[in-house]
């Protein structure tokens, strides 16, 4: 019998395209998300895609007592993956109580279920914005924890902190951190995307919106920090890549194969790409030229932050096998996607 999988937040970006990794692979899945930021339409994707419609409940796991409900409802659950948190740093500086309550308290009830469970794998989504302004480049798992530069930042080395202190007592526990850097992108099939609700906080949504003439240009902001042509340096990682890496490190917990039971993995390609080399692959592969203009600096925003990979690559044996052209190539025919279906809707 195929092992049932818990998704948290399974609607949402990464949460849908691992969903969609794991069905691939031979797992039954189960969706846990309250819509509040994404939709009921991913679903469909998500089947159109598999030809497996995953099991879903509408719930906020904000909500204690249907947690519990949930975890009675379906005992035999094997693995959790968590992504269900809110995940805009300005919003984050702005409300962070929210966020504090959305991301800390969710997962503190998921681990409070965990606990109590045979075998449990637990499966966190990290971010590299743990580390801060690194000091030193490529950034390792070793690098210091540096003092978070947004609540959104702080509720994920807080998450971090919990679930290590959690398998500490709970023996049984055995838990992956994954740190991400920076995903974009969508599935070839363009059946799933990103789908930012309102303004996107994210690069690439923005390029891809303001390409398509939703928004009229694109804001960089900054262009005077200090690198190669001004602009912050990312490491842009394809979703898809990502996915895959969800399933390896499930498999390295289900299969007992992890060394002790809380380990951390940065994701990511390992190369930096500035704000302006990423509108420029955009360009190529999509034969648009962009409307863009310099504004002034964003709160909270690092200089430069890219993945050293090869704890990842030796140790999961994973790596990125997609270019920044391919995502950005696959990240235009989702919005060409959305903007057809919202032609044939008017």
């Amino acid at each position: 019998m195929s092992k049932k999988i818990l998704v948290t937040g399974g609607l949402g970006f990464i949460g849908s395209h691992t969903v969609v990794a794991l069905q691939e692979k031979g797992y039954e899945v189960v969706i846990i998300d309250n819509l509040s930021n994404s939709s009921l339409e991913v679903l469909g994707g998500i089947t159109k895609i598999t030809r497996i419609s995953p099991e879903f409940e509408n719930l906020d796991l904000r909500d204690k007592q249907a947690v519990n409900h949930f975890f009675d409802k379906y005992p035999n659950i094997e693995g959790v993956i968590h992504f269900a948190a809110s995940k805009a740093v300005g919003e984050s500086v702005q409300n962070p109580l929210l966020y504090y309550e959305n991301n800390l308290n969710t997962l503190v009830y998921l681990l409070q279920q965990l606990k109590e469970r045979e075998a449990p794998k637990f499966i966190f989504s990290s971010s590299c914005t743990v580390y801060g302004q690194a000091d030193e480049l490529p950034i390792t798992e070793s690098a210091p924890v540096k003092k978070a530069e947004s609540p959104y930042g702080n509720t994920k080395q807080i998450g971090e902190e919990i679930i290590s202190d959690t398998c500490k007592v709970v023996p049984h526990l055995k838990a992956i951190s994954l740190r991400y850097f920076n995903p974009i992108g969508a599935h070839p099939s363009a059946n799933i995307g990103e789908l930012p609700i309102g303004t996107p906080q994210n690069l690439v949504p923005f390029i891809t919106q303001t390409a398509a003439g939703k928004r009229d240009e694109l804001s960089v902001f900054g262009n005077d920090y200090p690198t190669p042509d001004g602009t912050c340096i990312r490491d842009y990682i394809h979703v898809m890549d990502l996915a895959r890496a969800h399933v390896v490190a499930l498999e390295r917990l289900l299969d007992d194969e992890h060394n002790g039971n809380y380990e951390v993995f940065n994701l990511g390609t390992g190369k930096g790409n500035s704000v302006l080399e990423a509108i420029k692959a955009f360009e190529k592969v999509s034969g648009q030229k962009l409307q863009y203009r310099f504004v002034d600096r964003r709160e909270g925003d690092i200089i430069v932050a890219y993945a050293d990979t090869t704890k990842a690559n030796d140790v999961l044996k994973w790596k990125a096998e997609y270019t920044i052209e391919d995502a950005m190539e696959s990240a235009w025919k989702w919005q060409q996607k959305l903007e057809e279906k919202s032609k044939s809707e008017e």
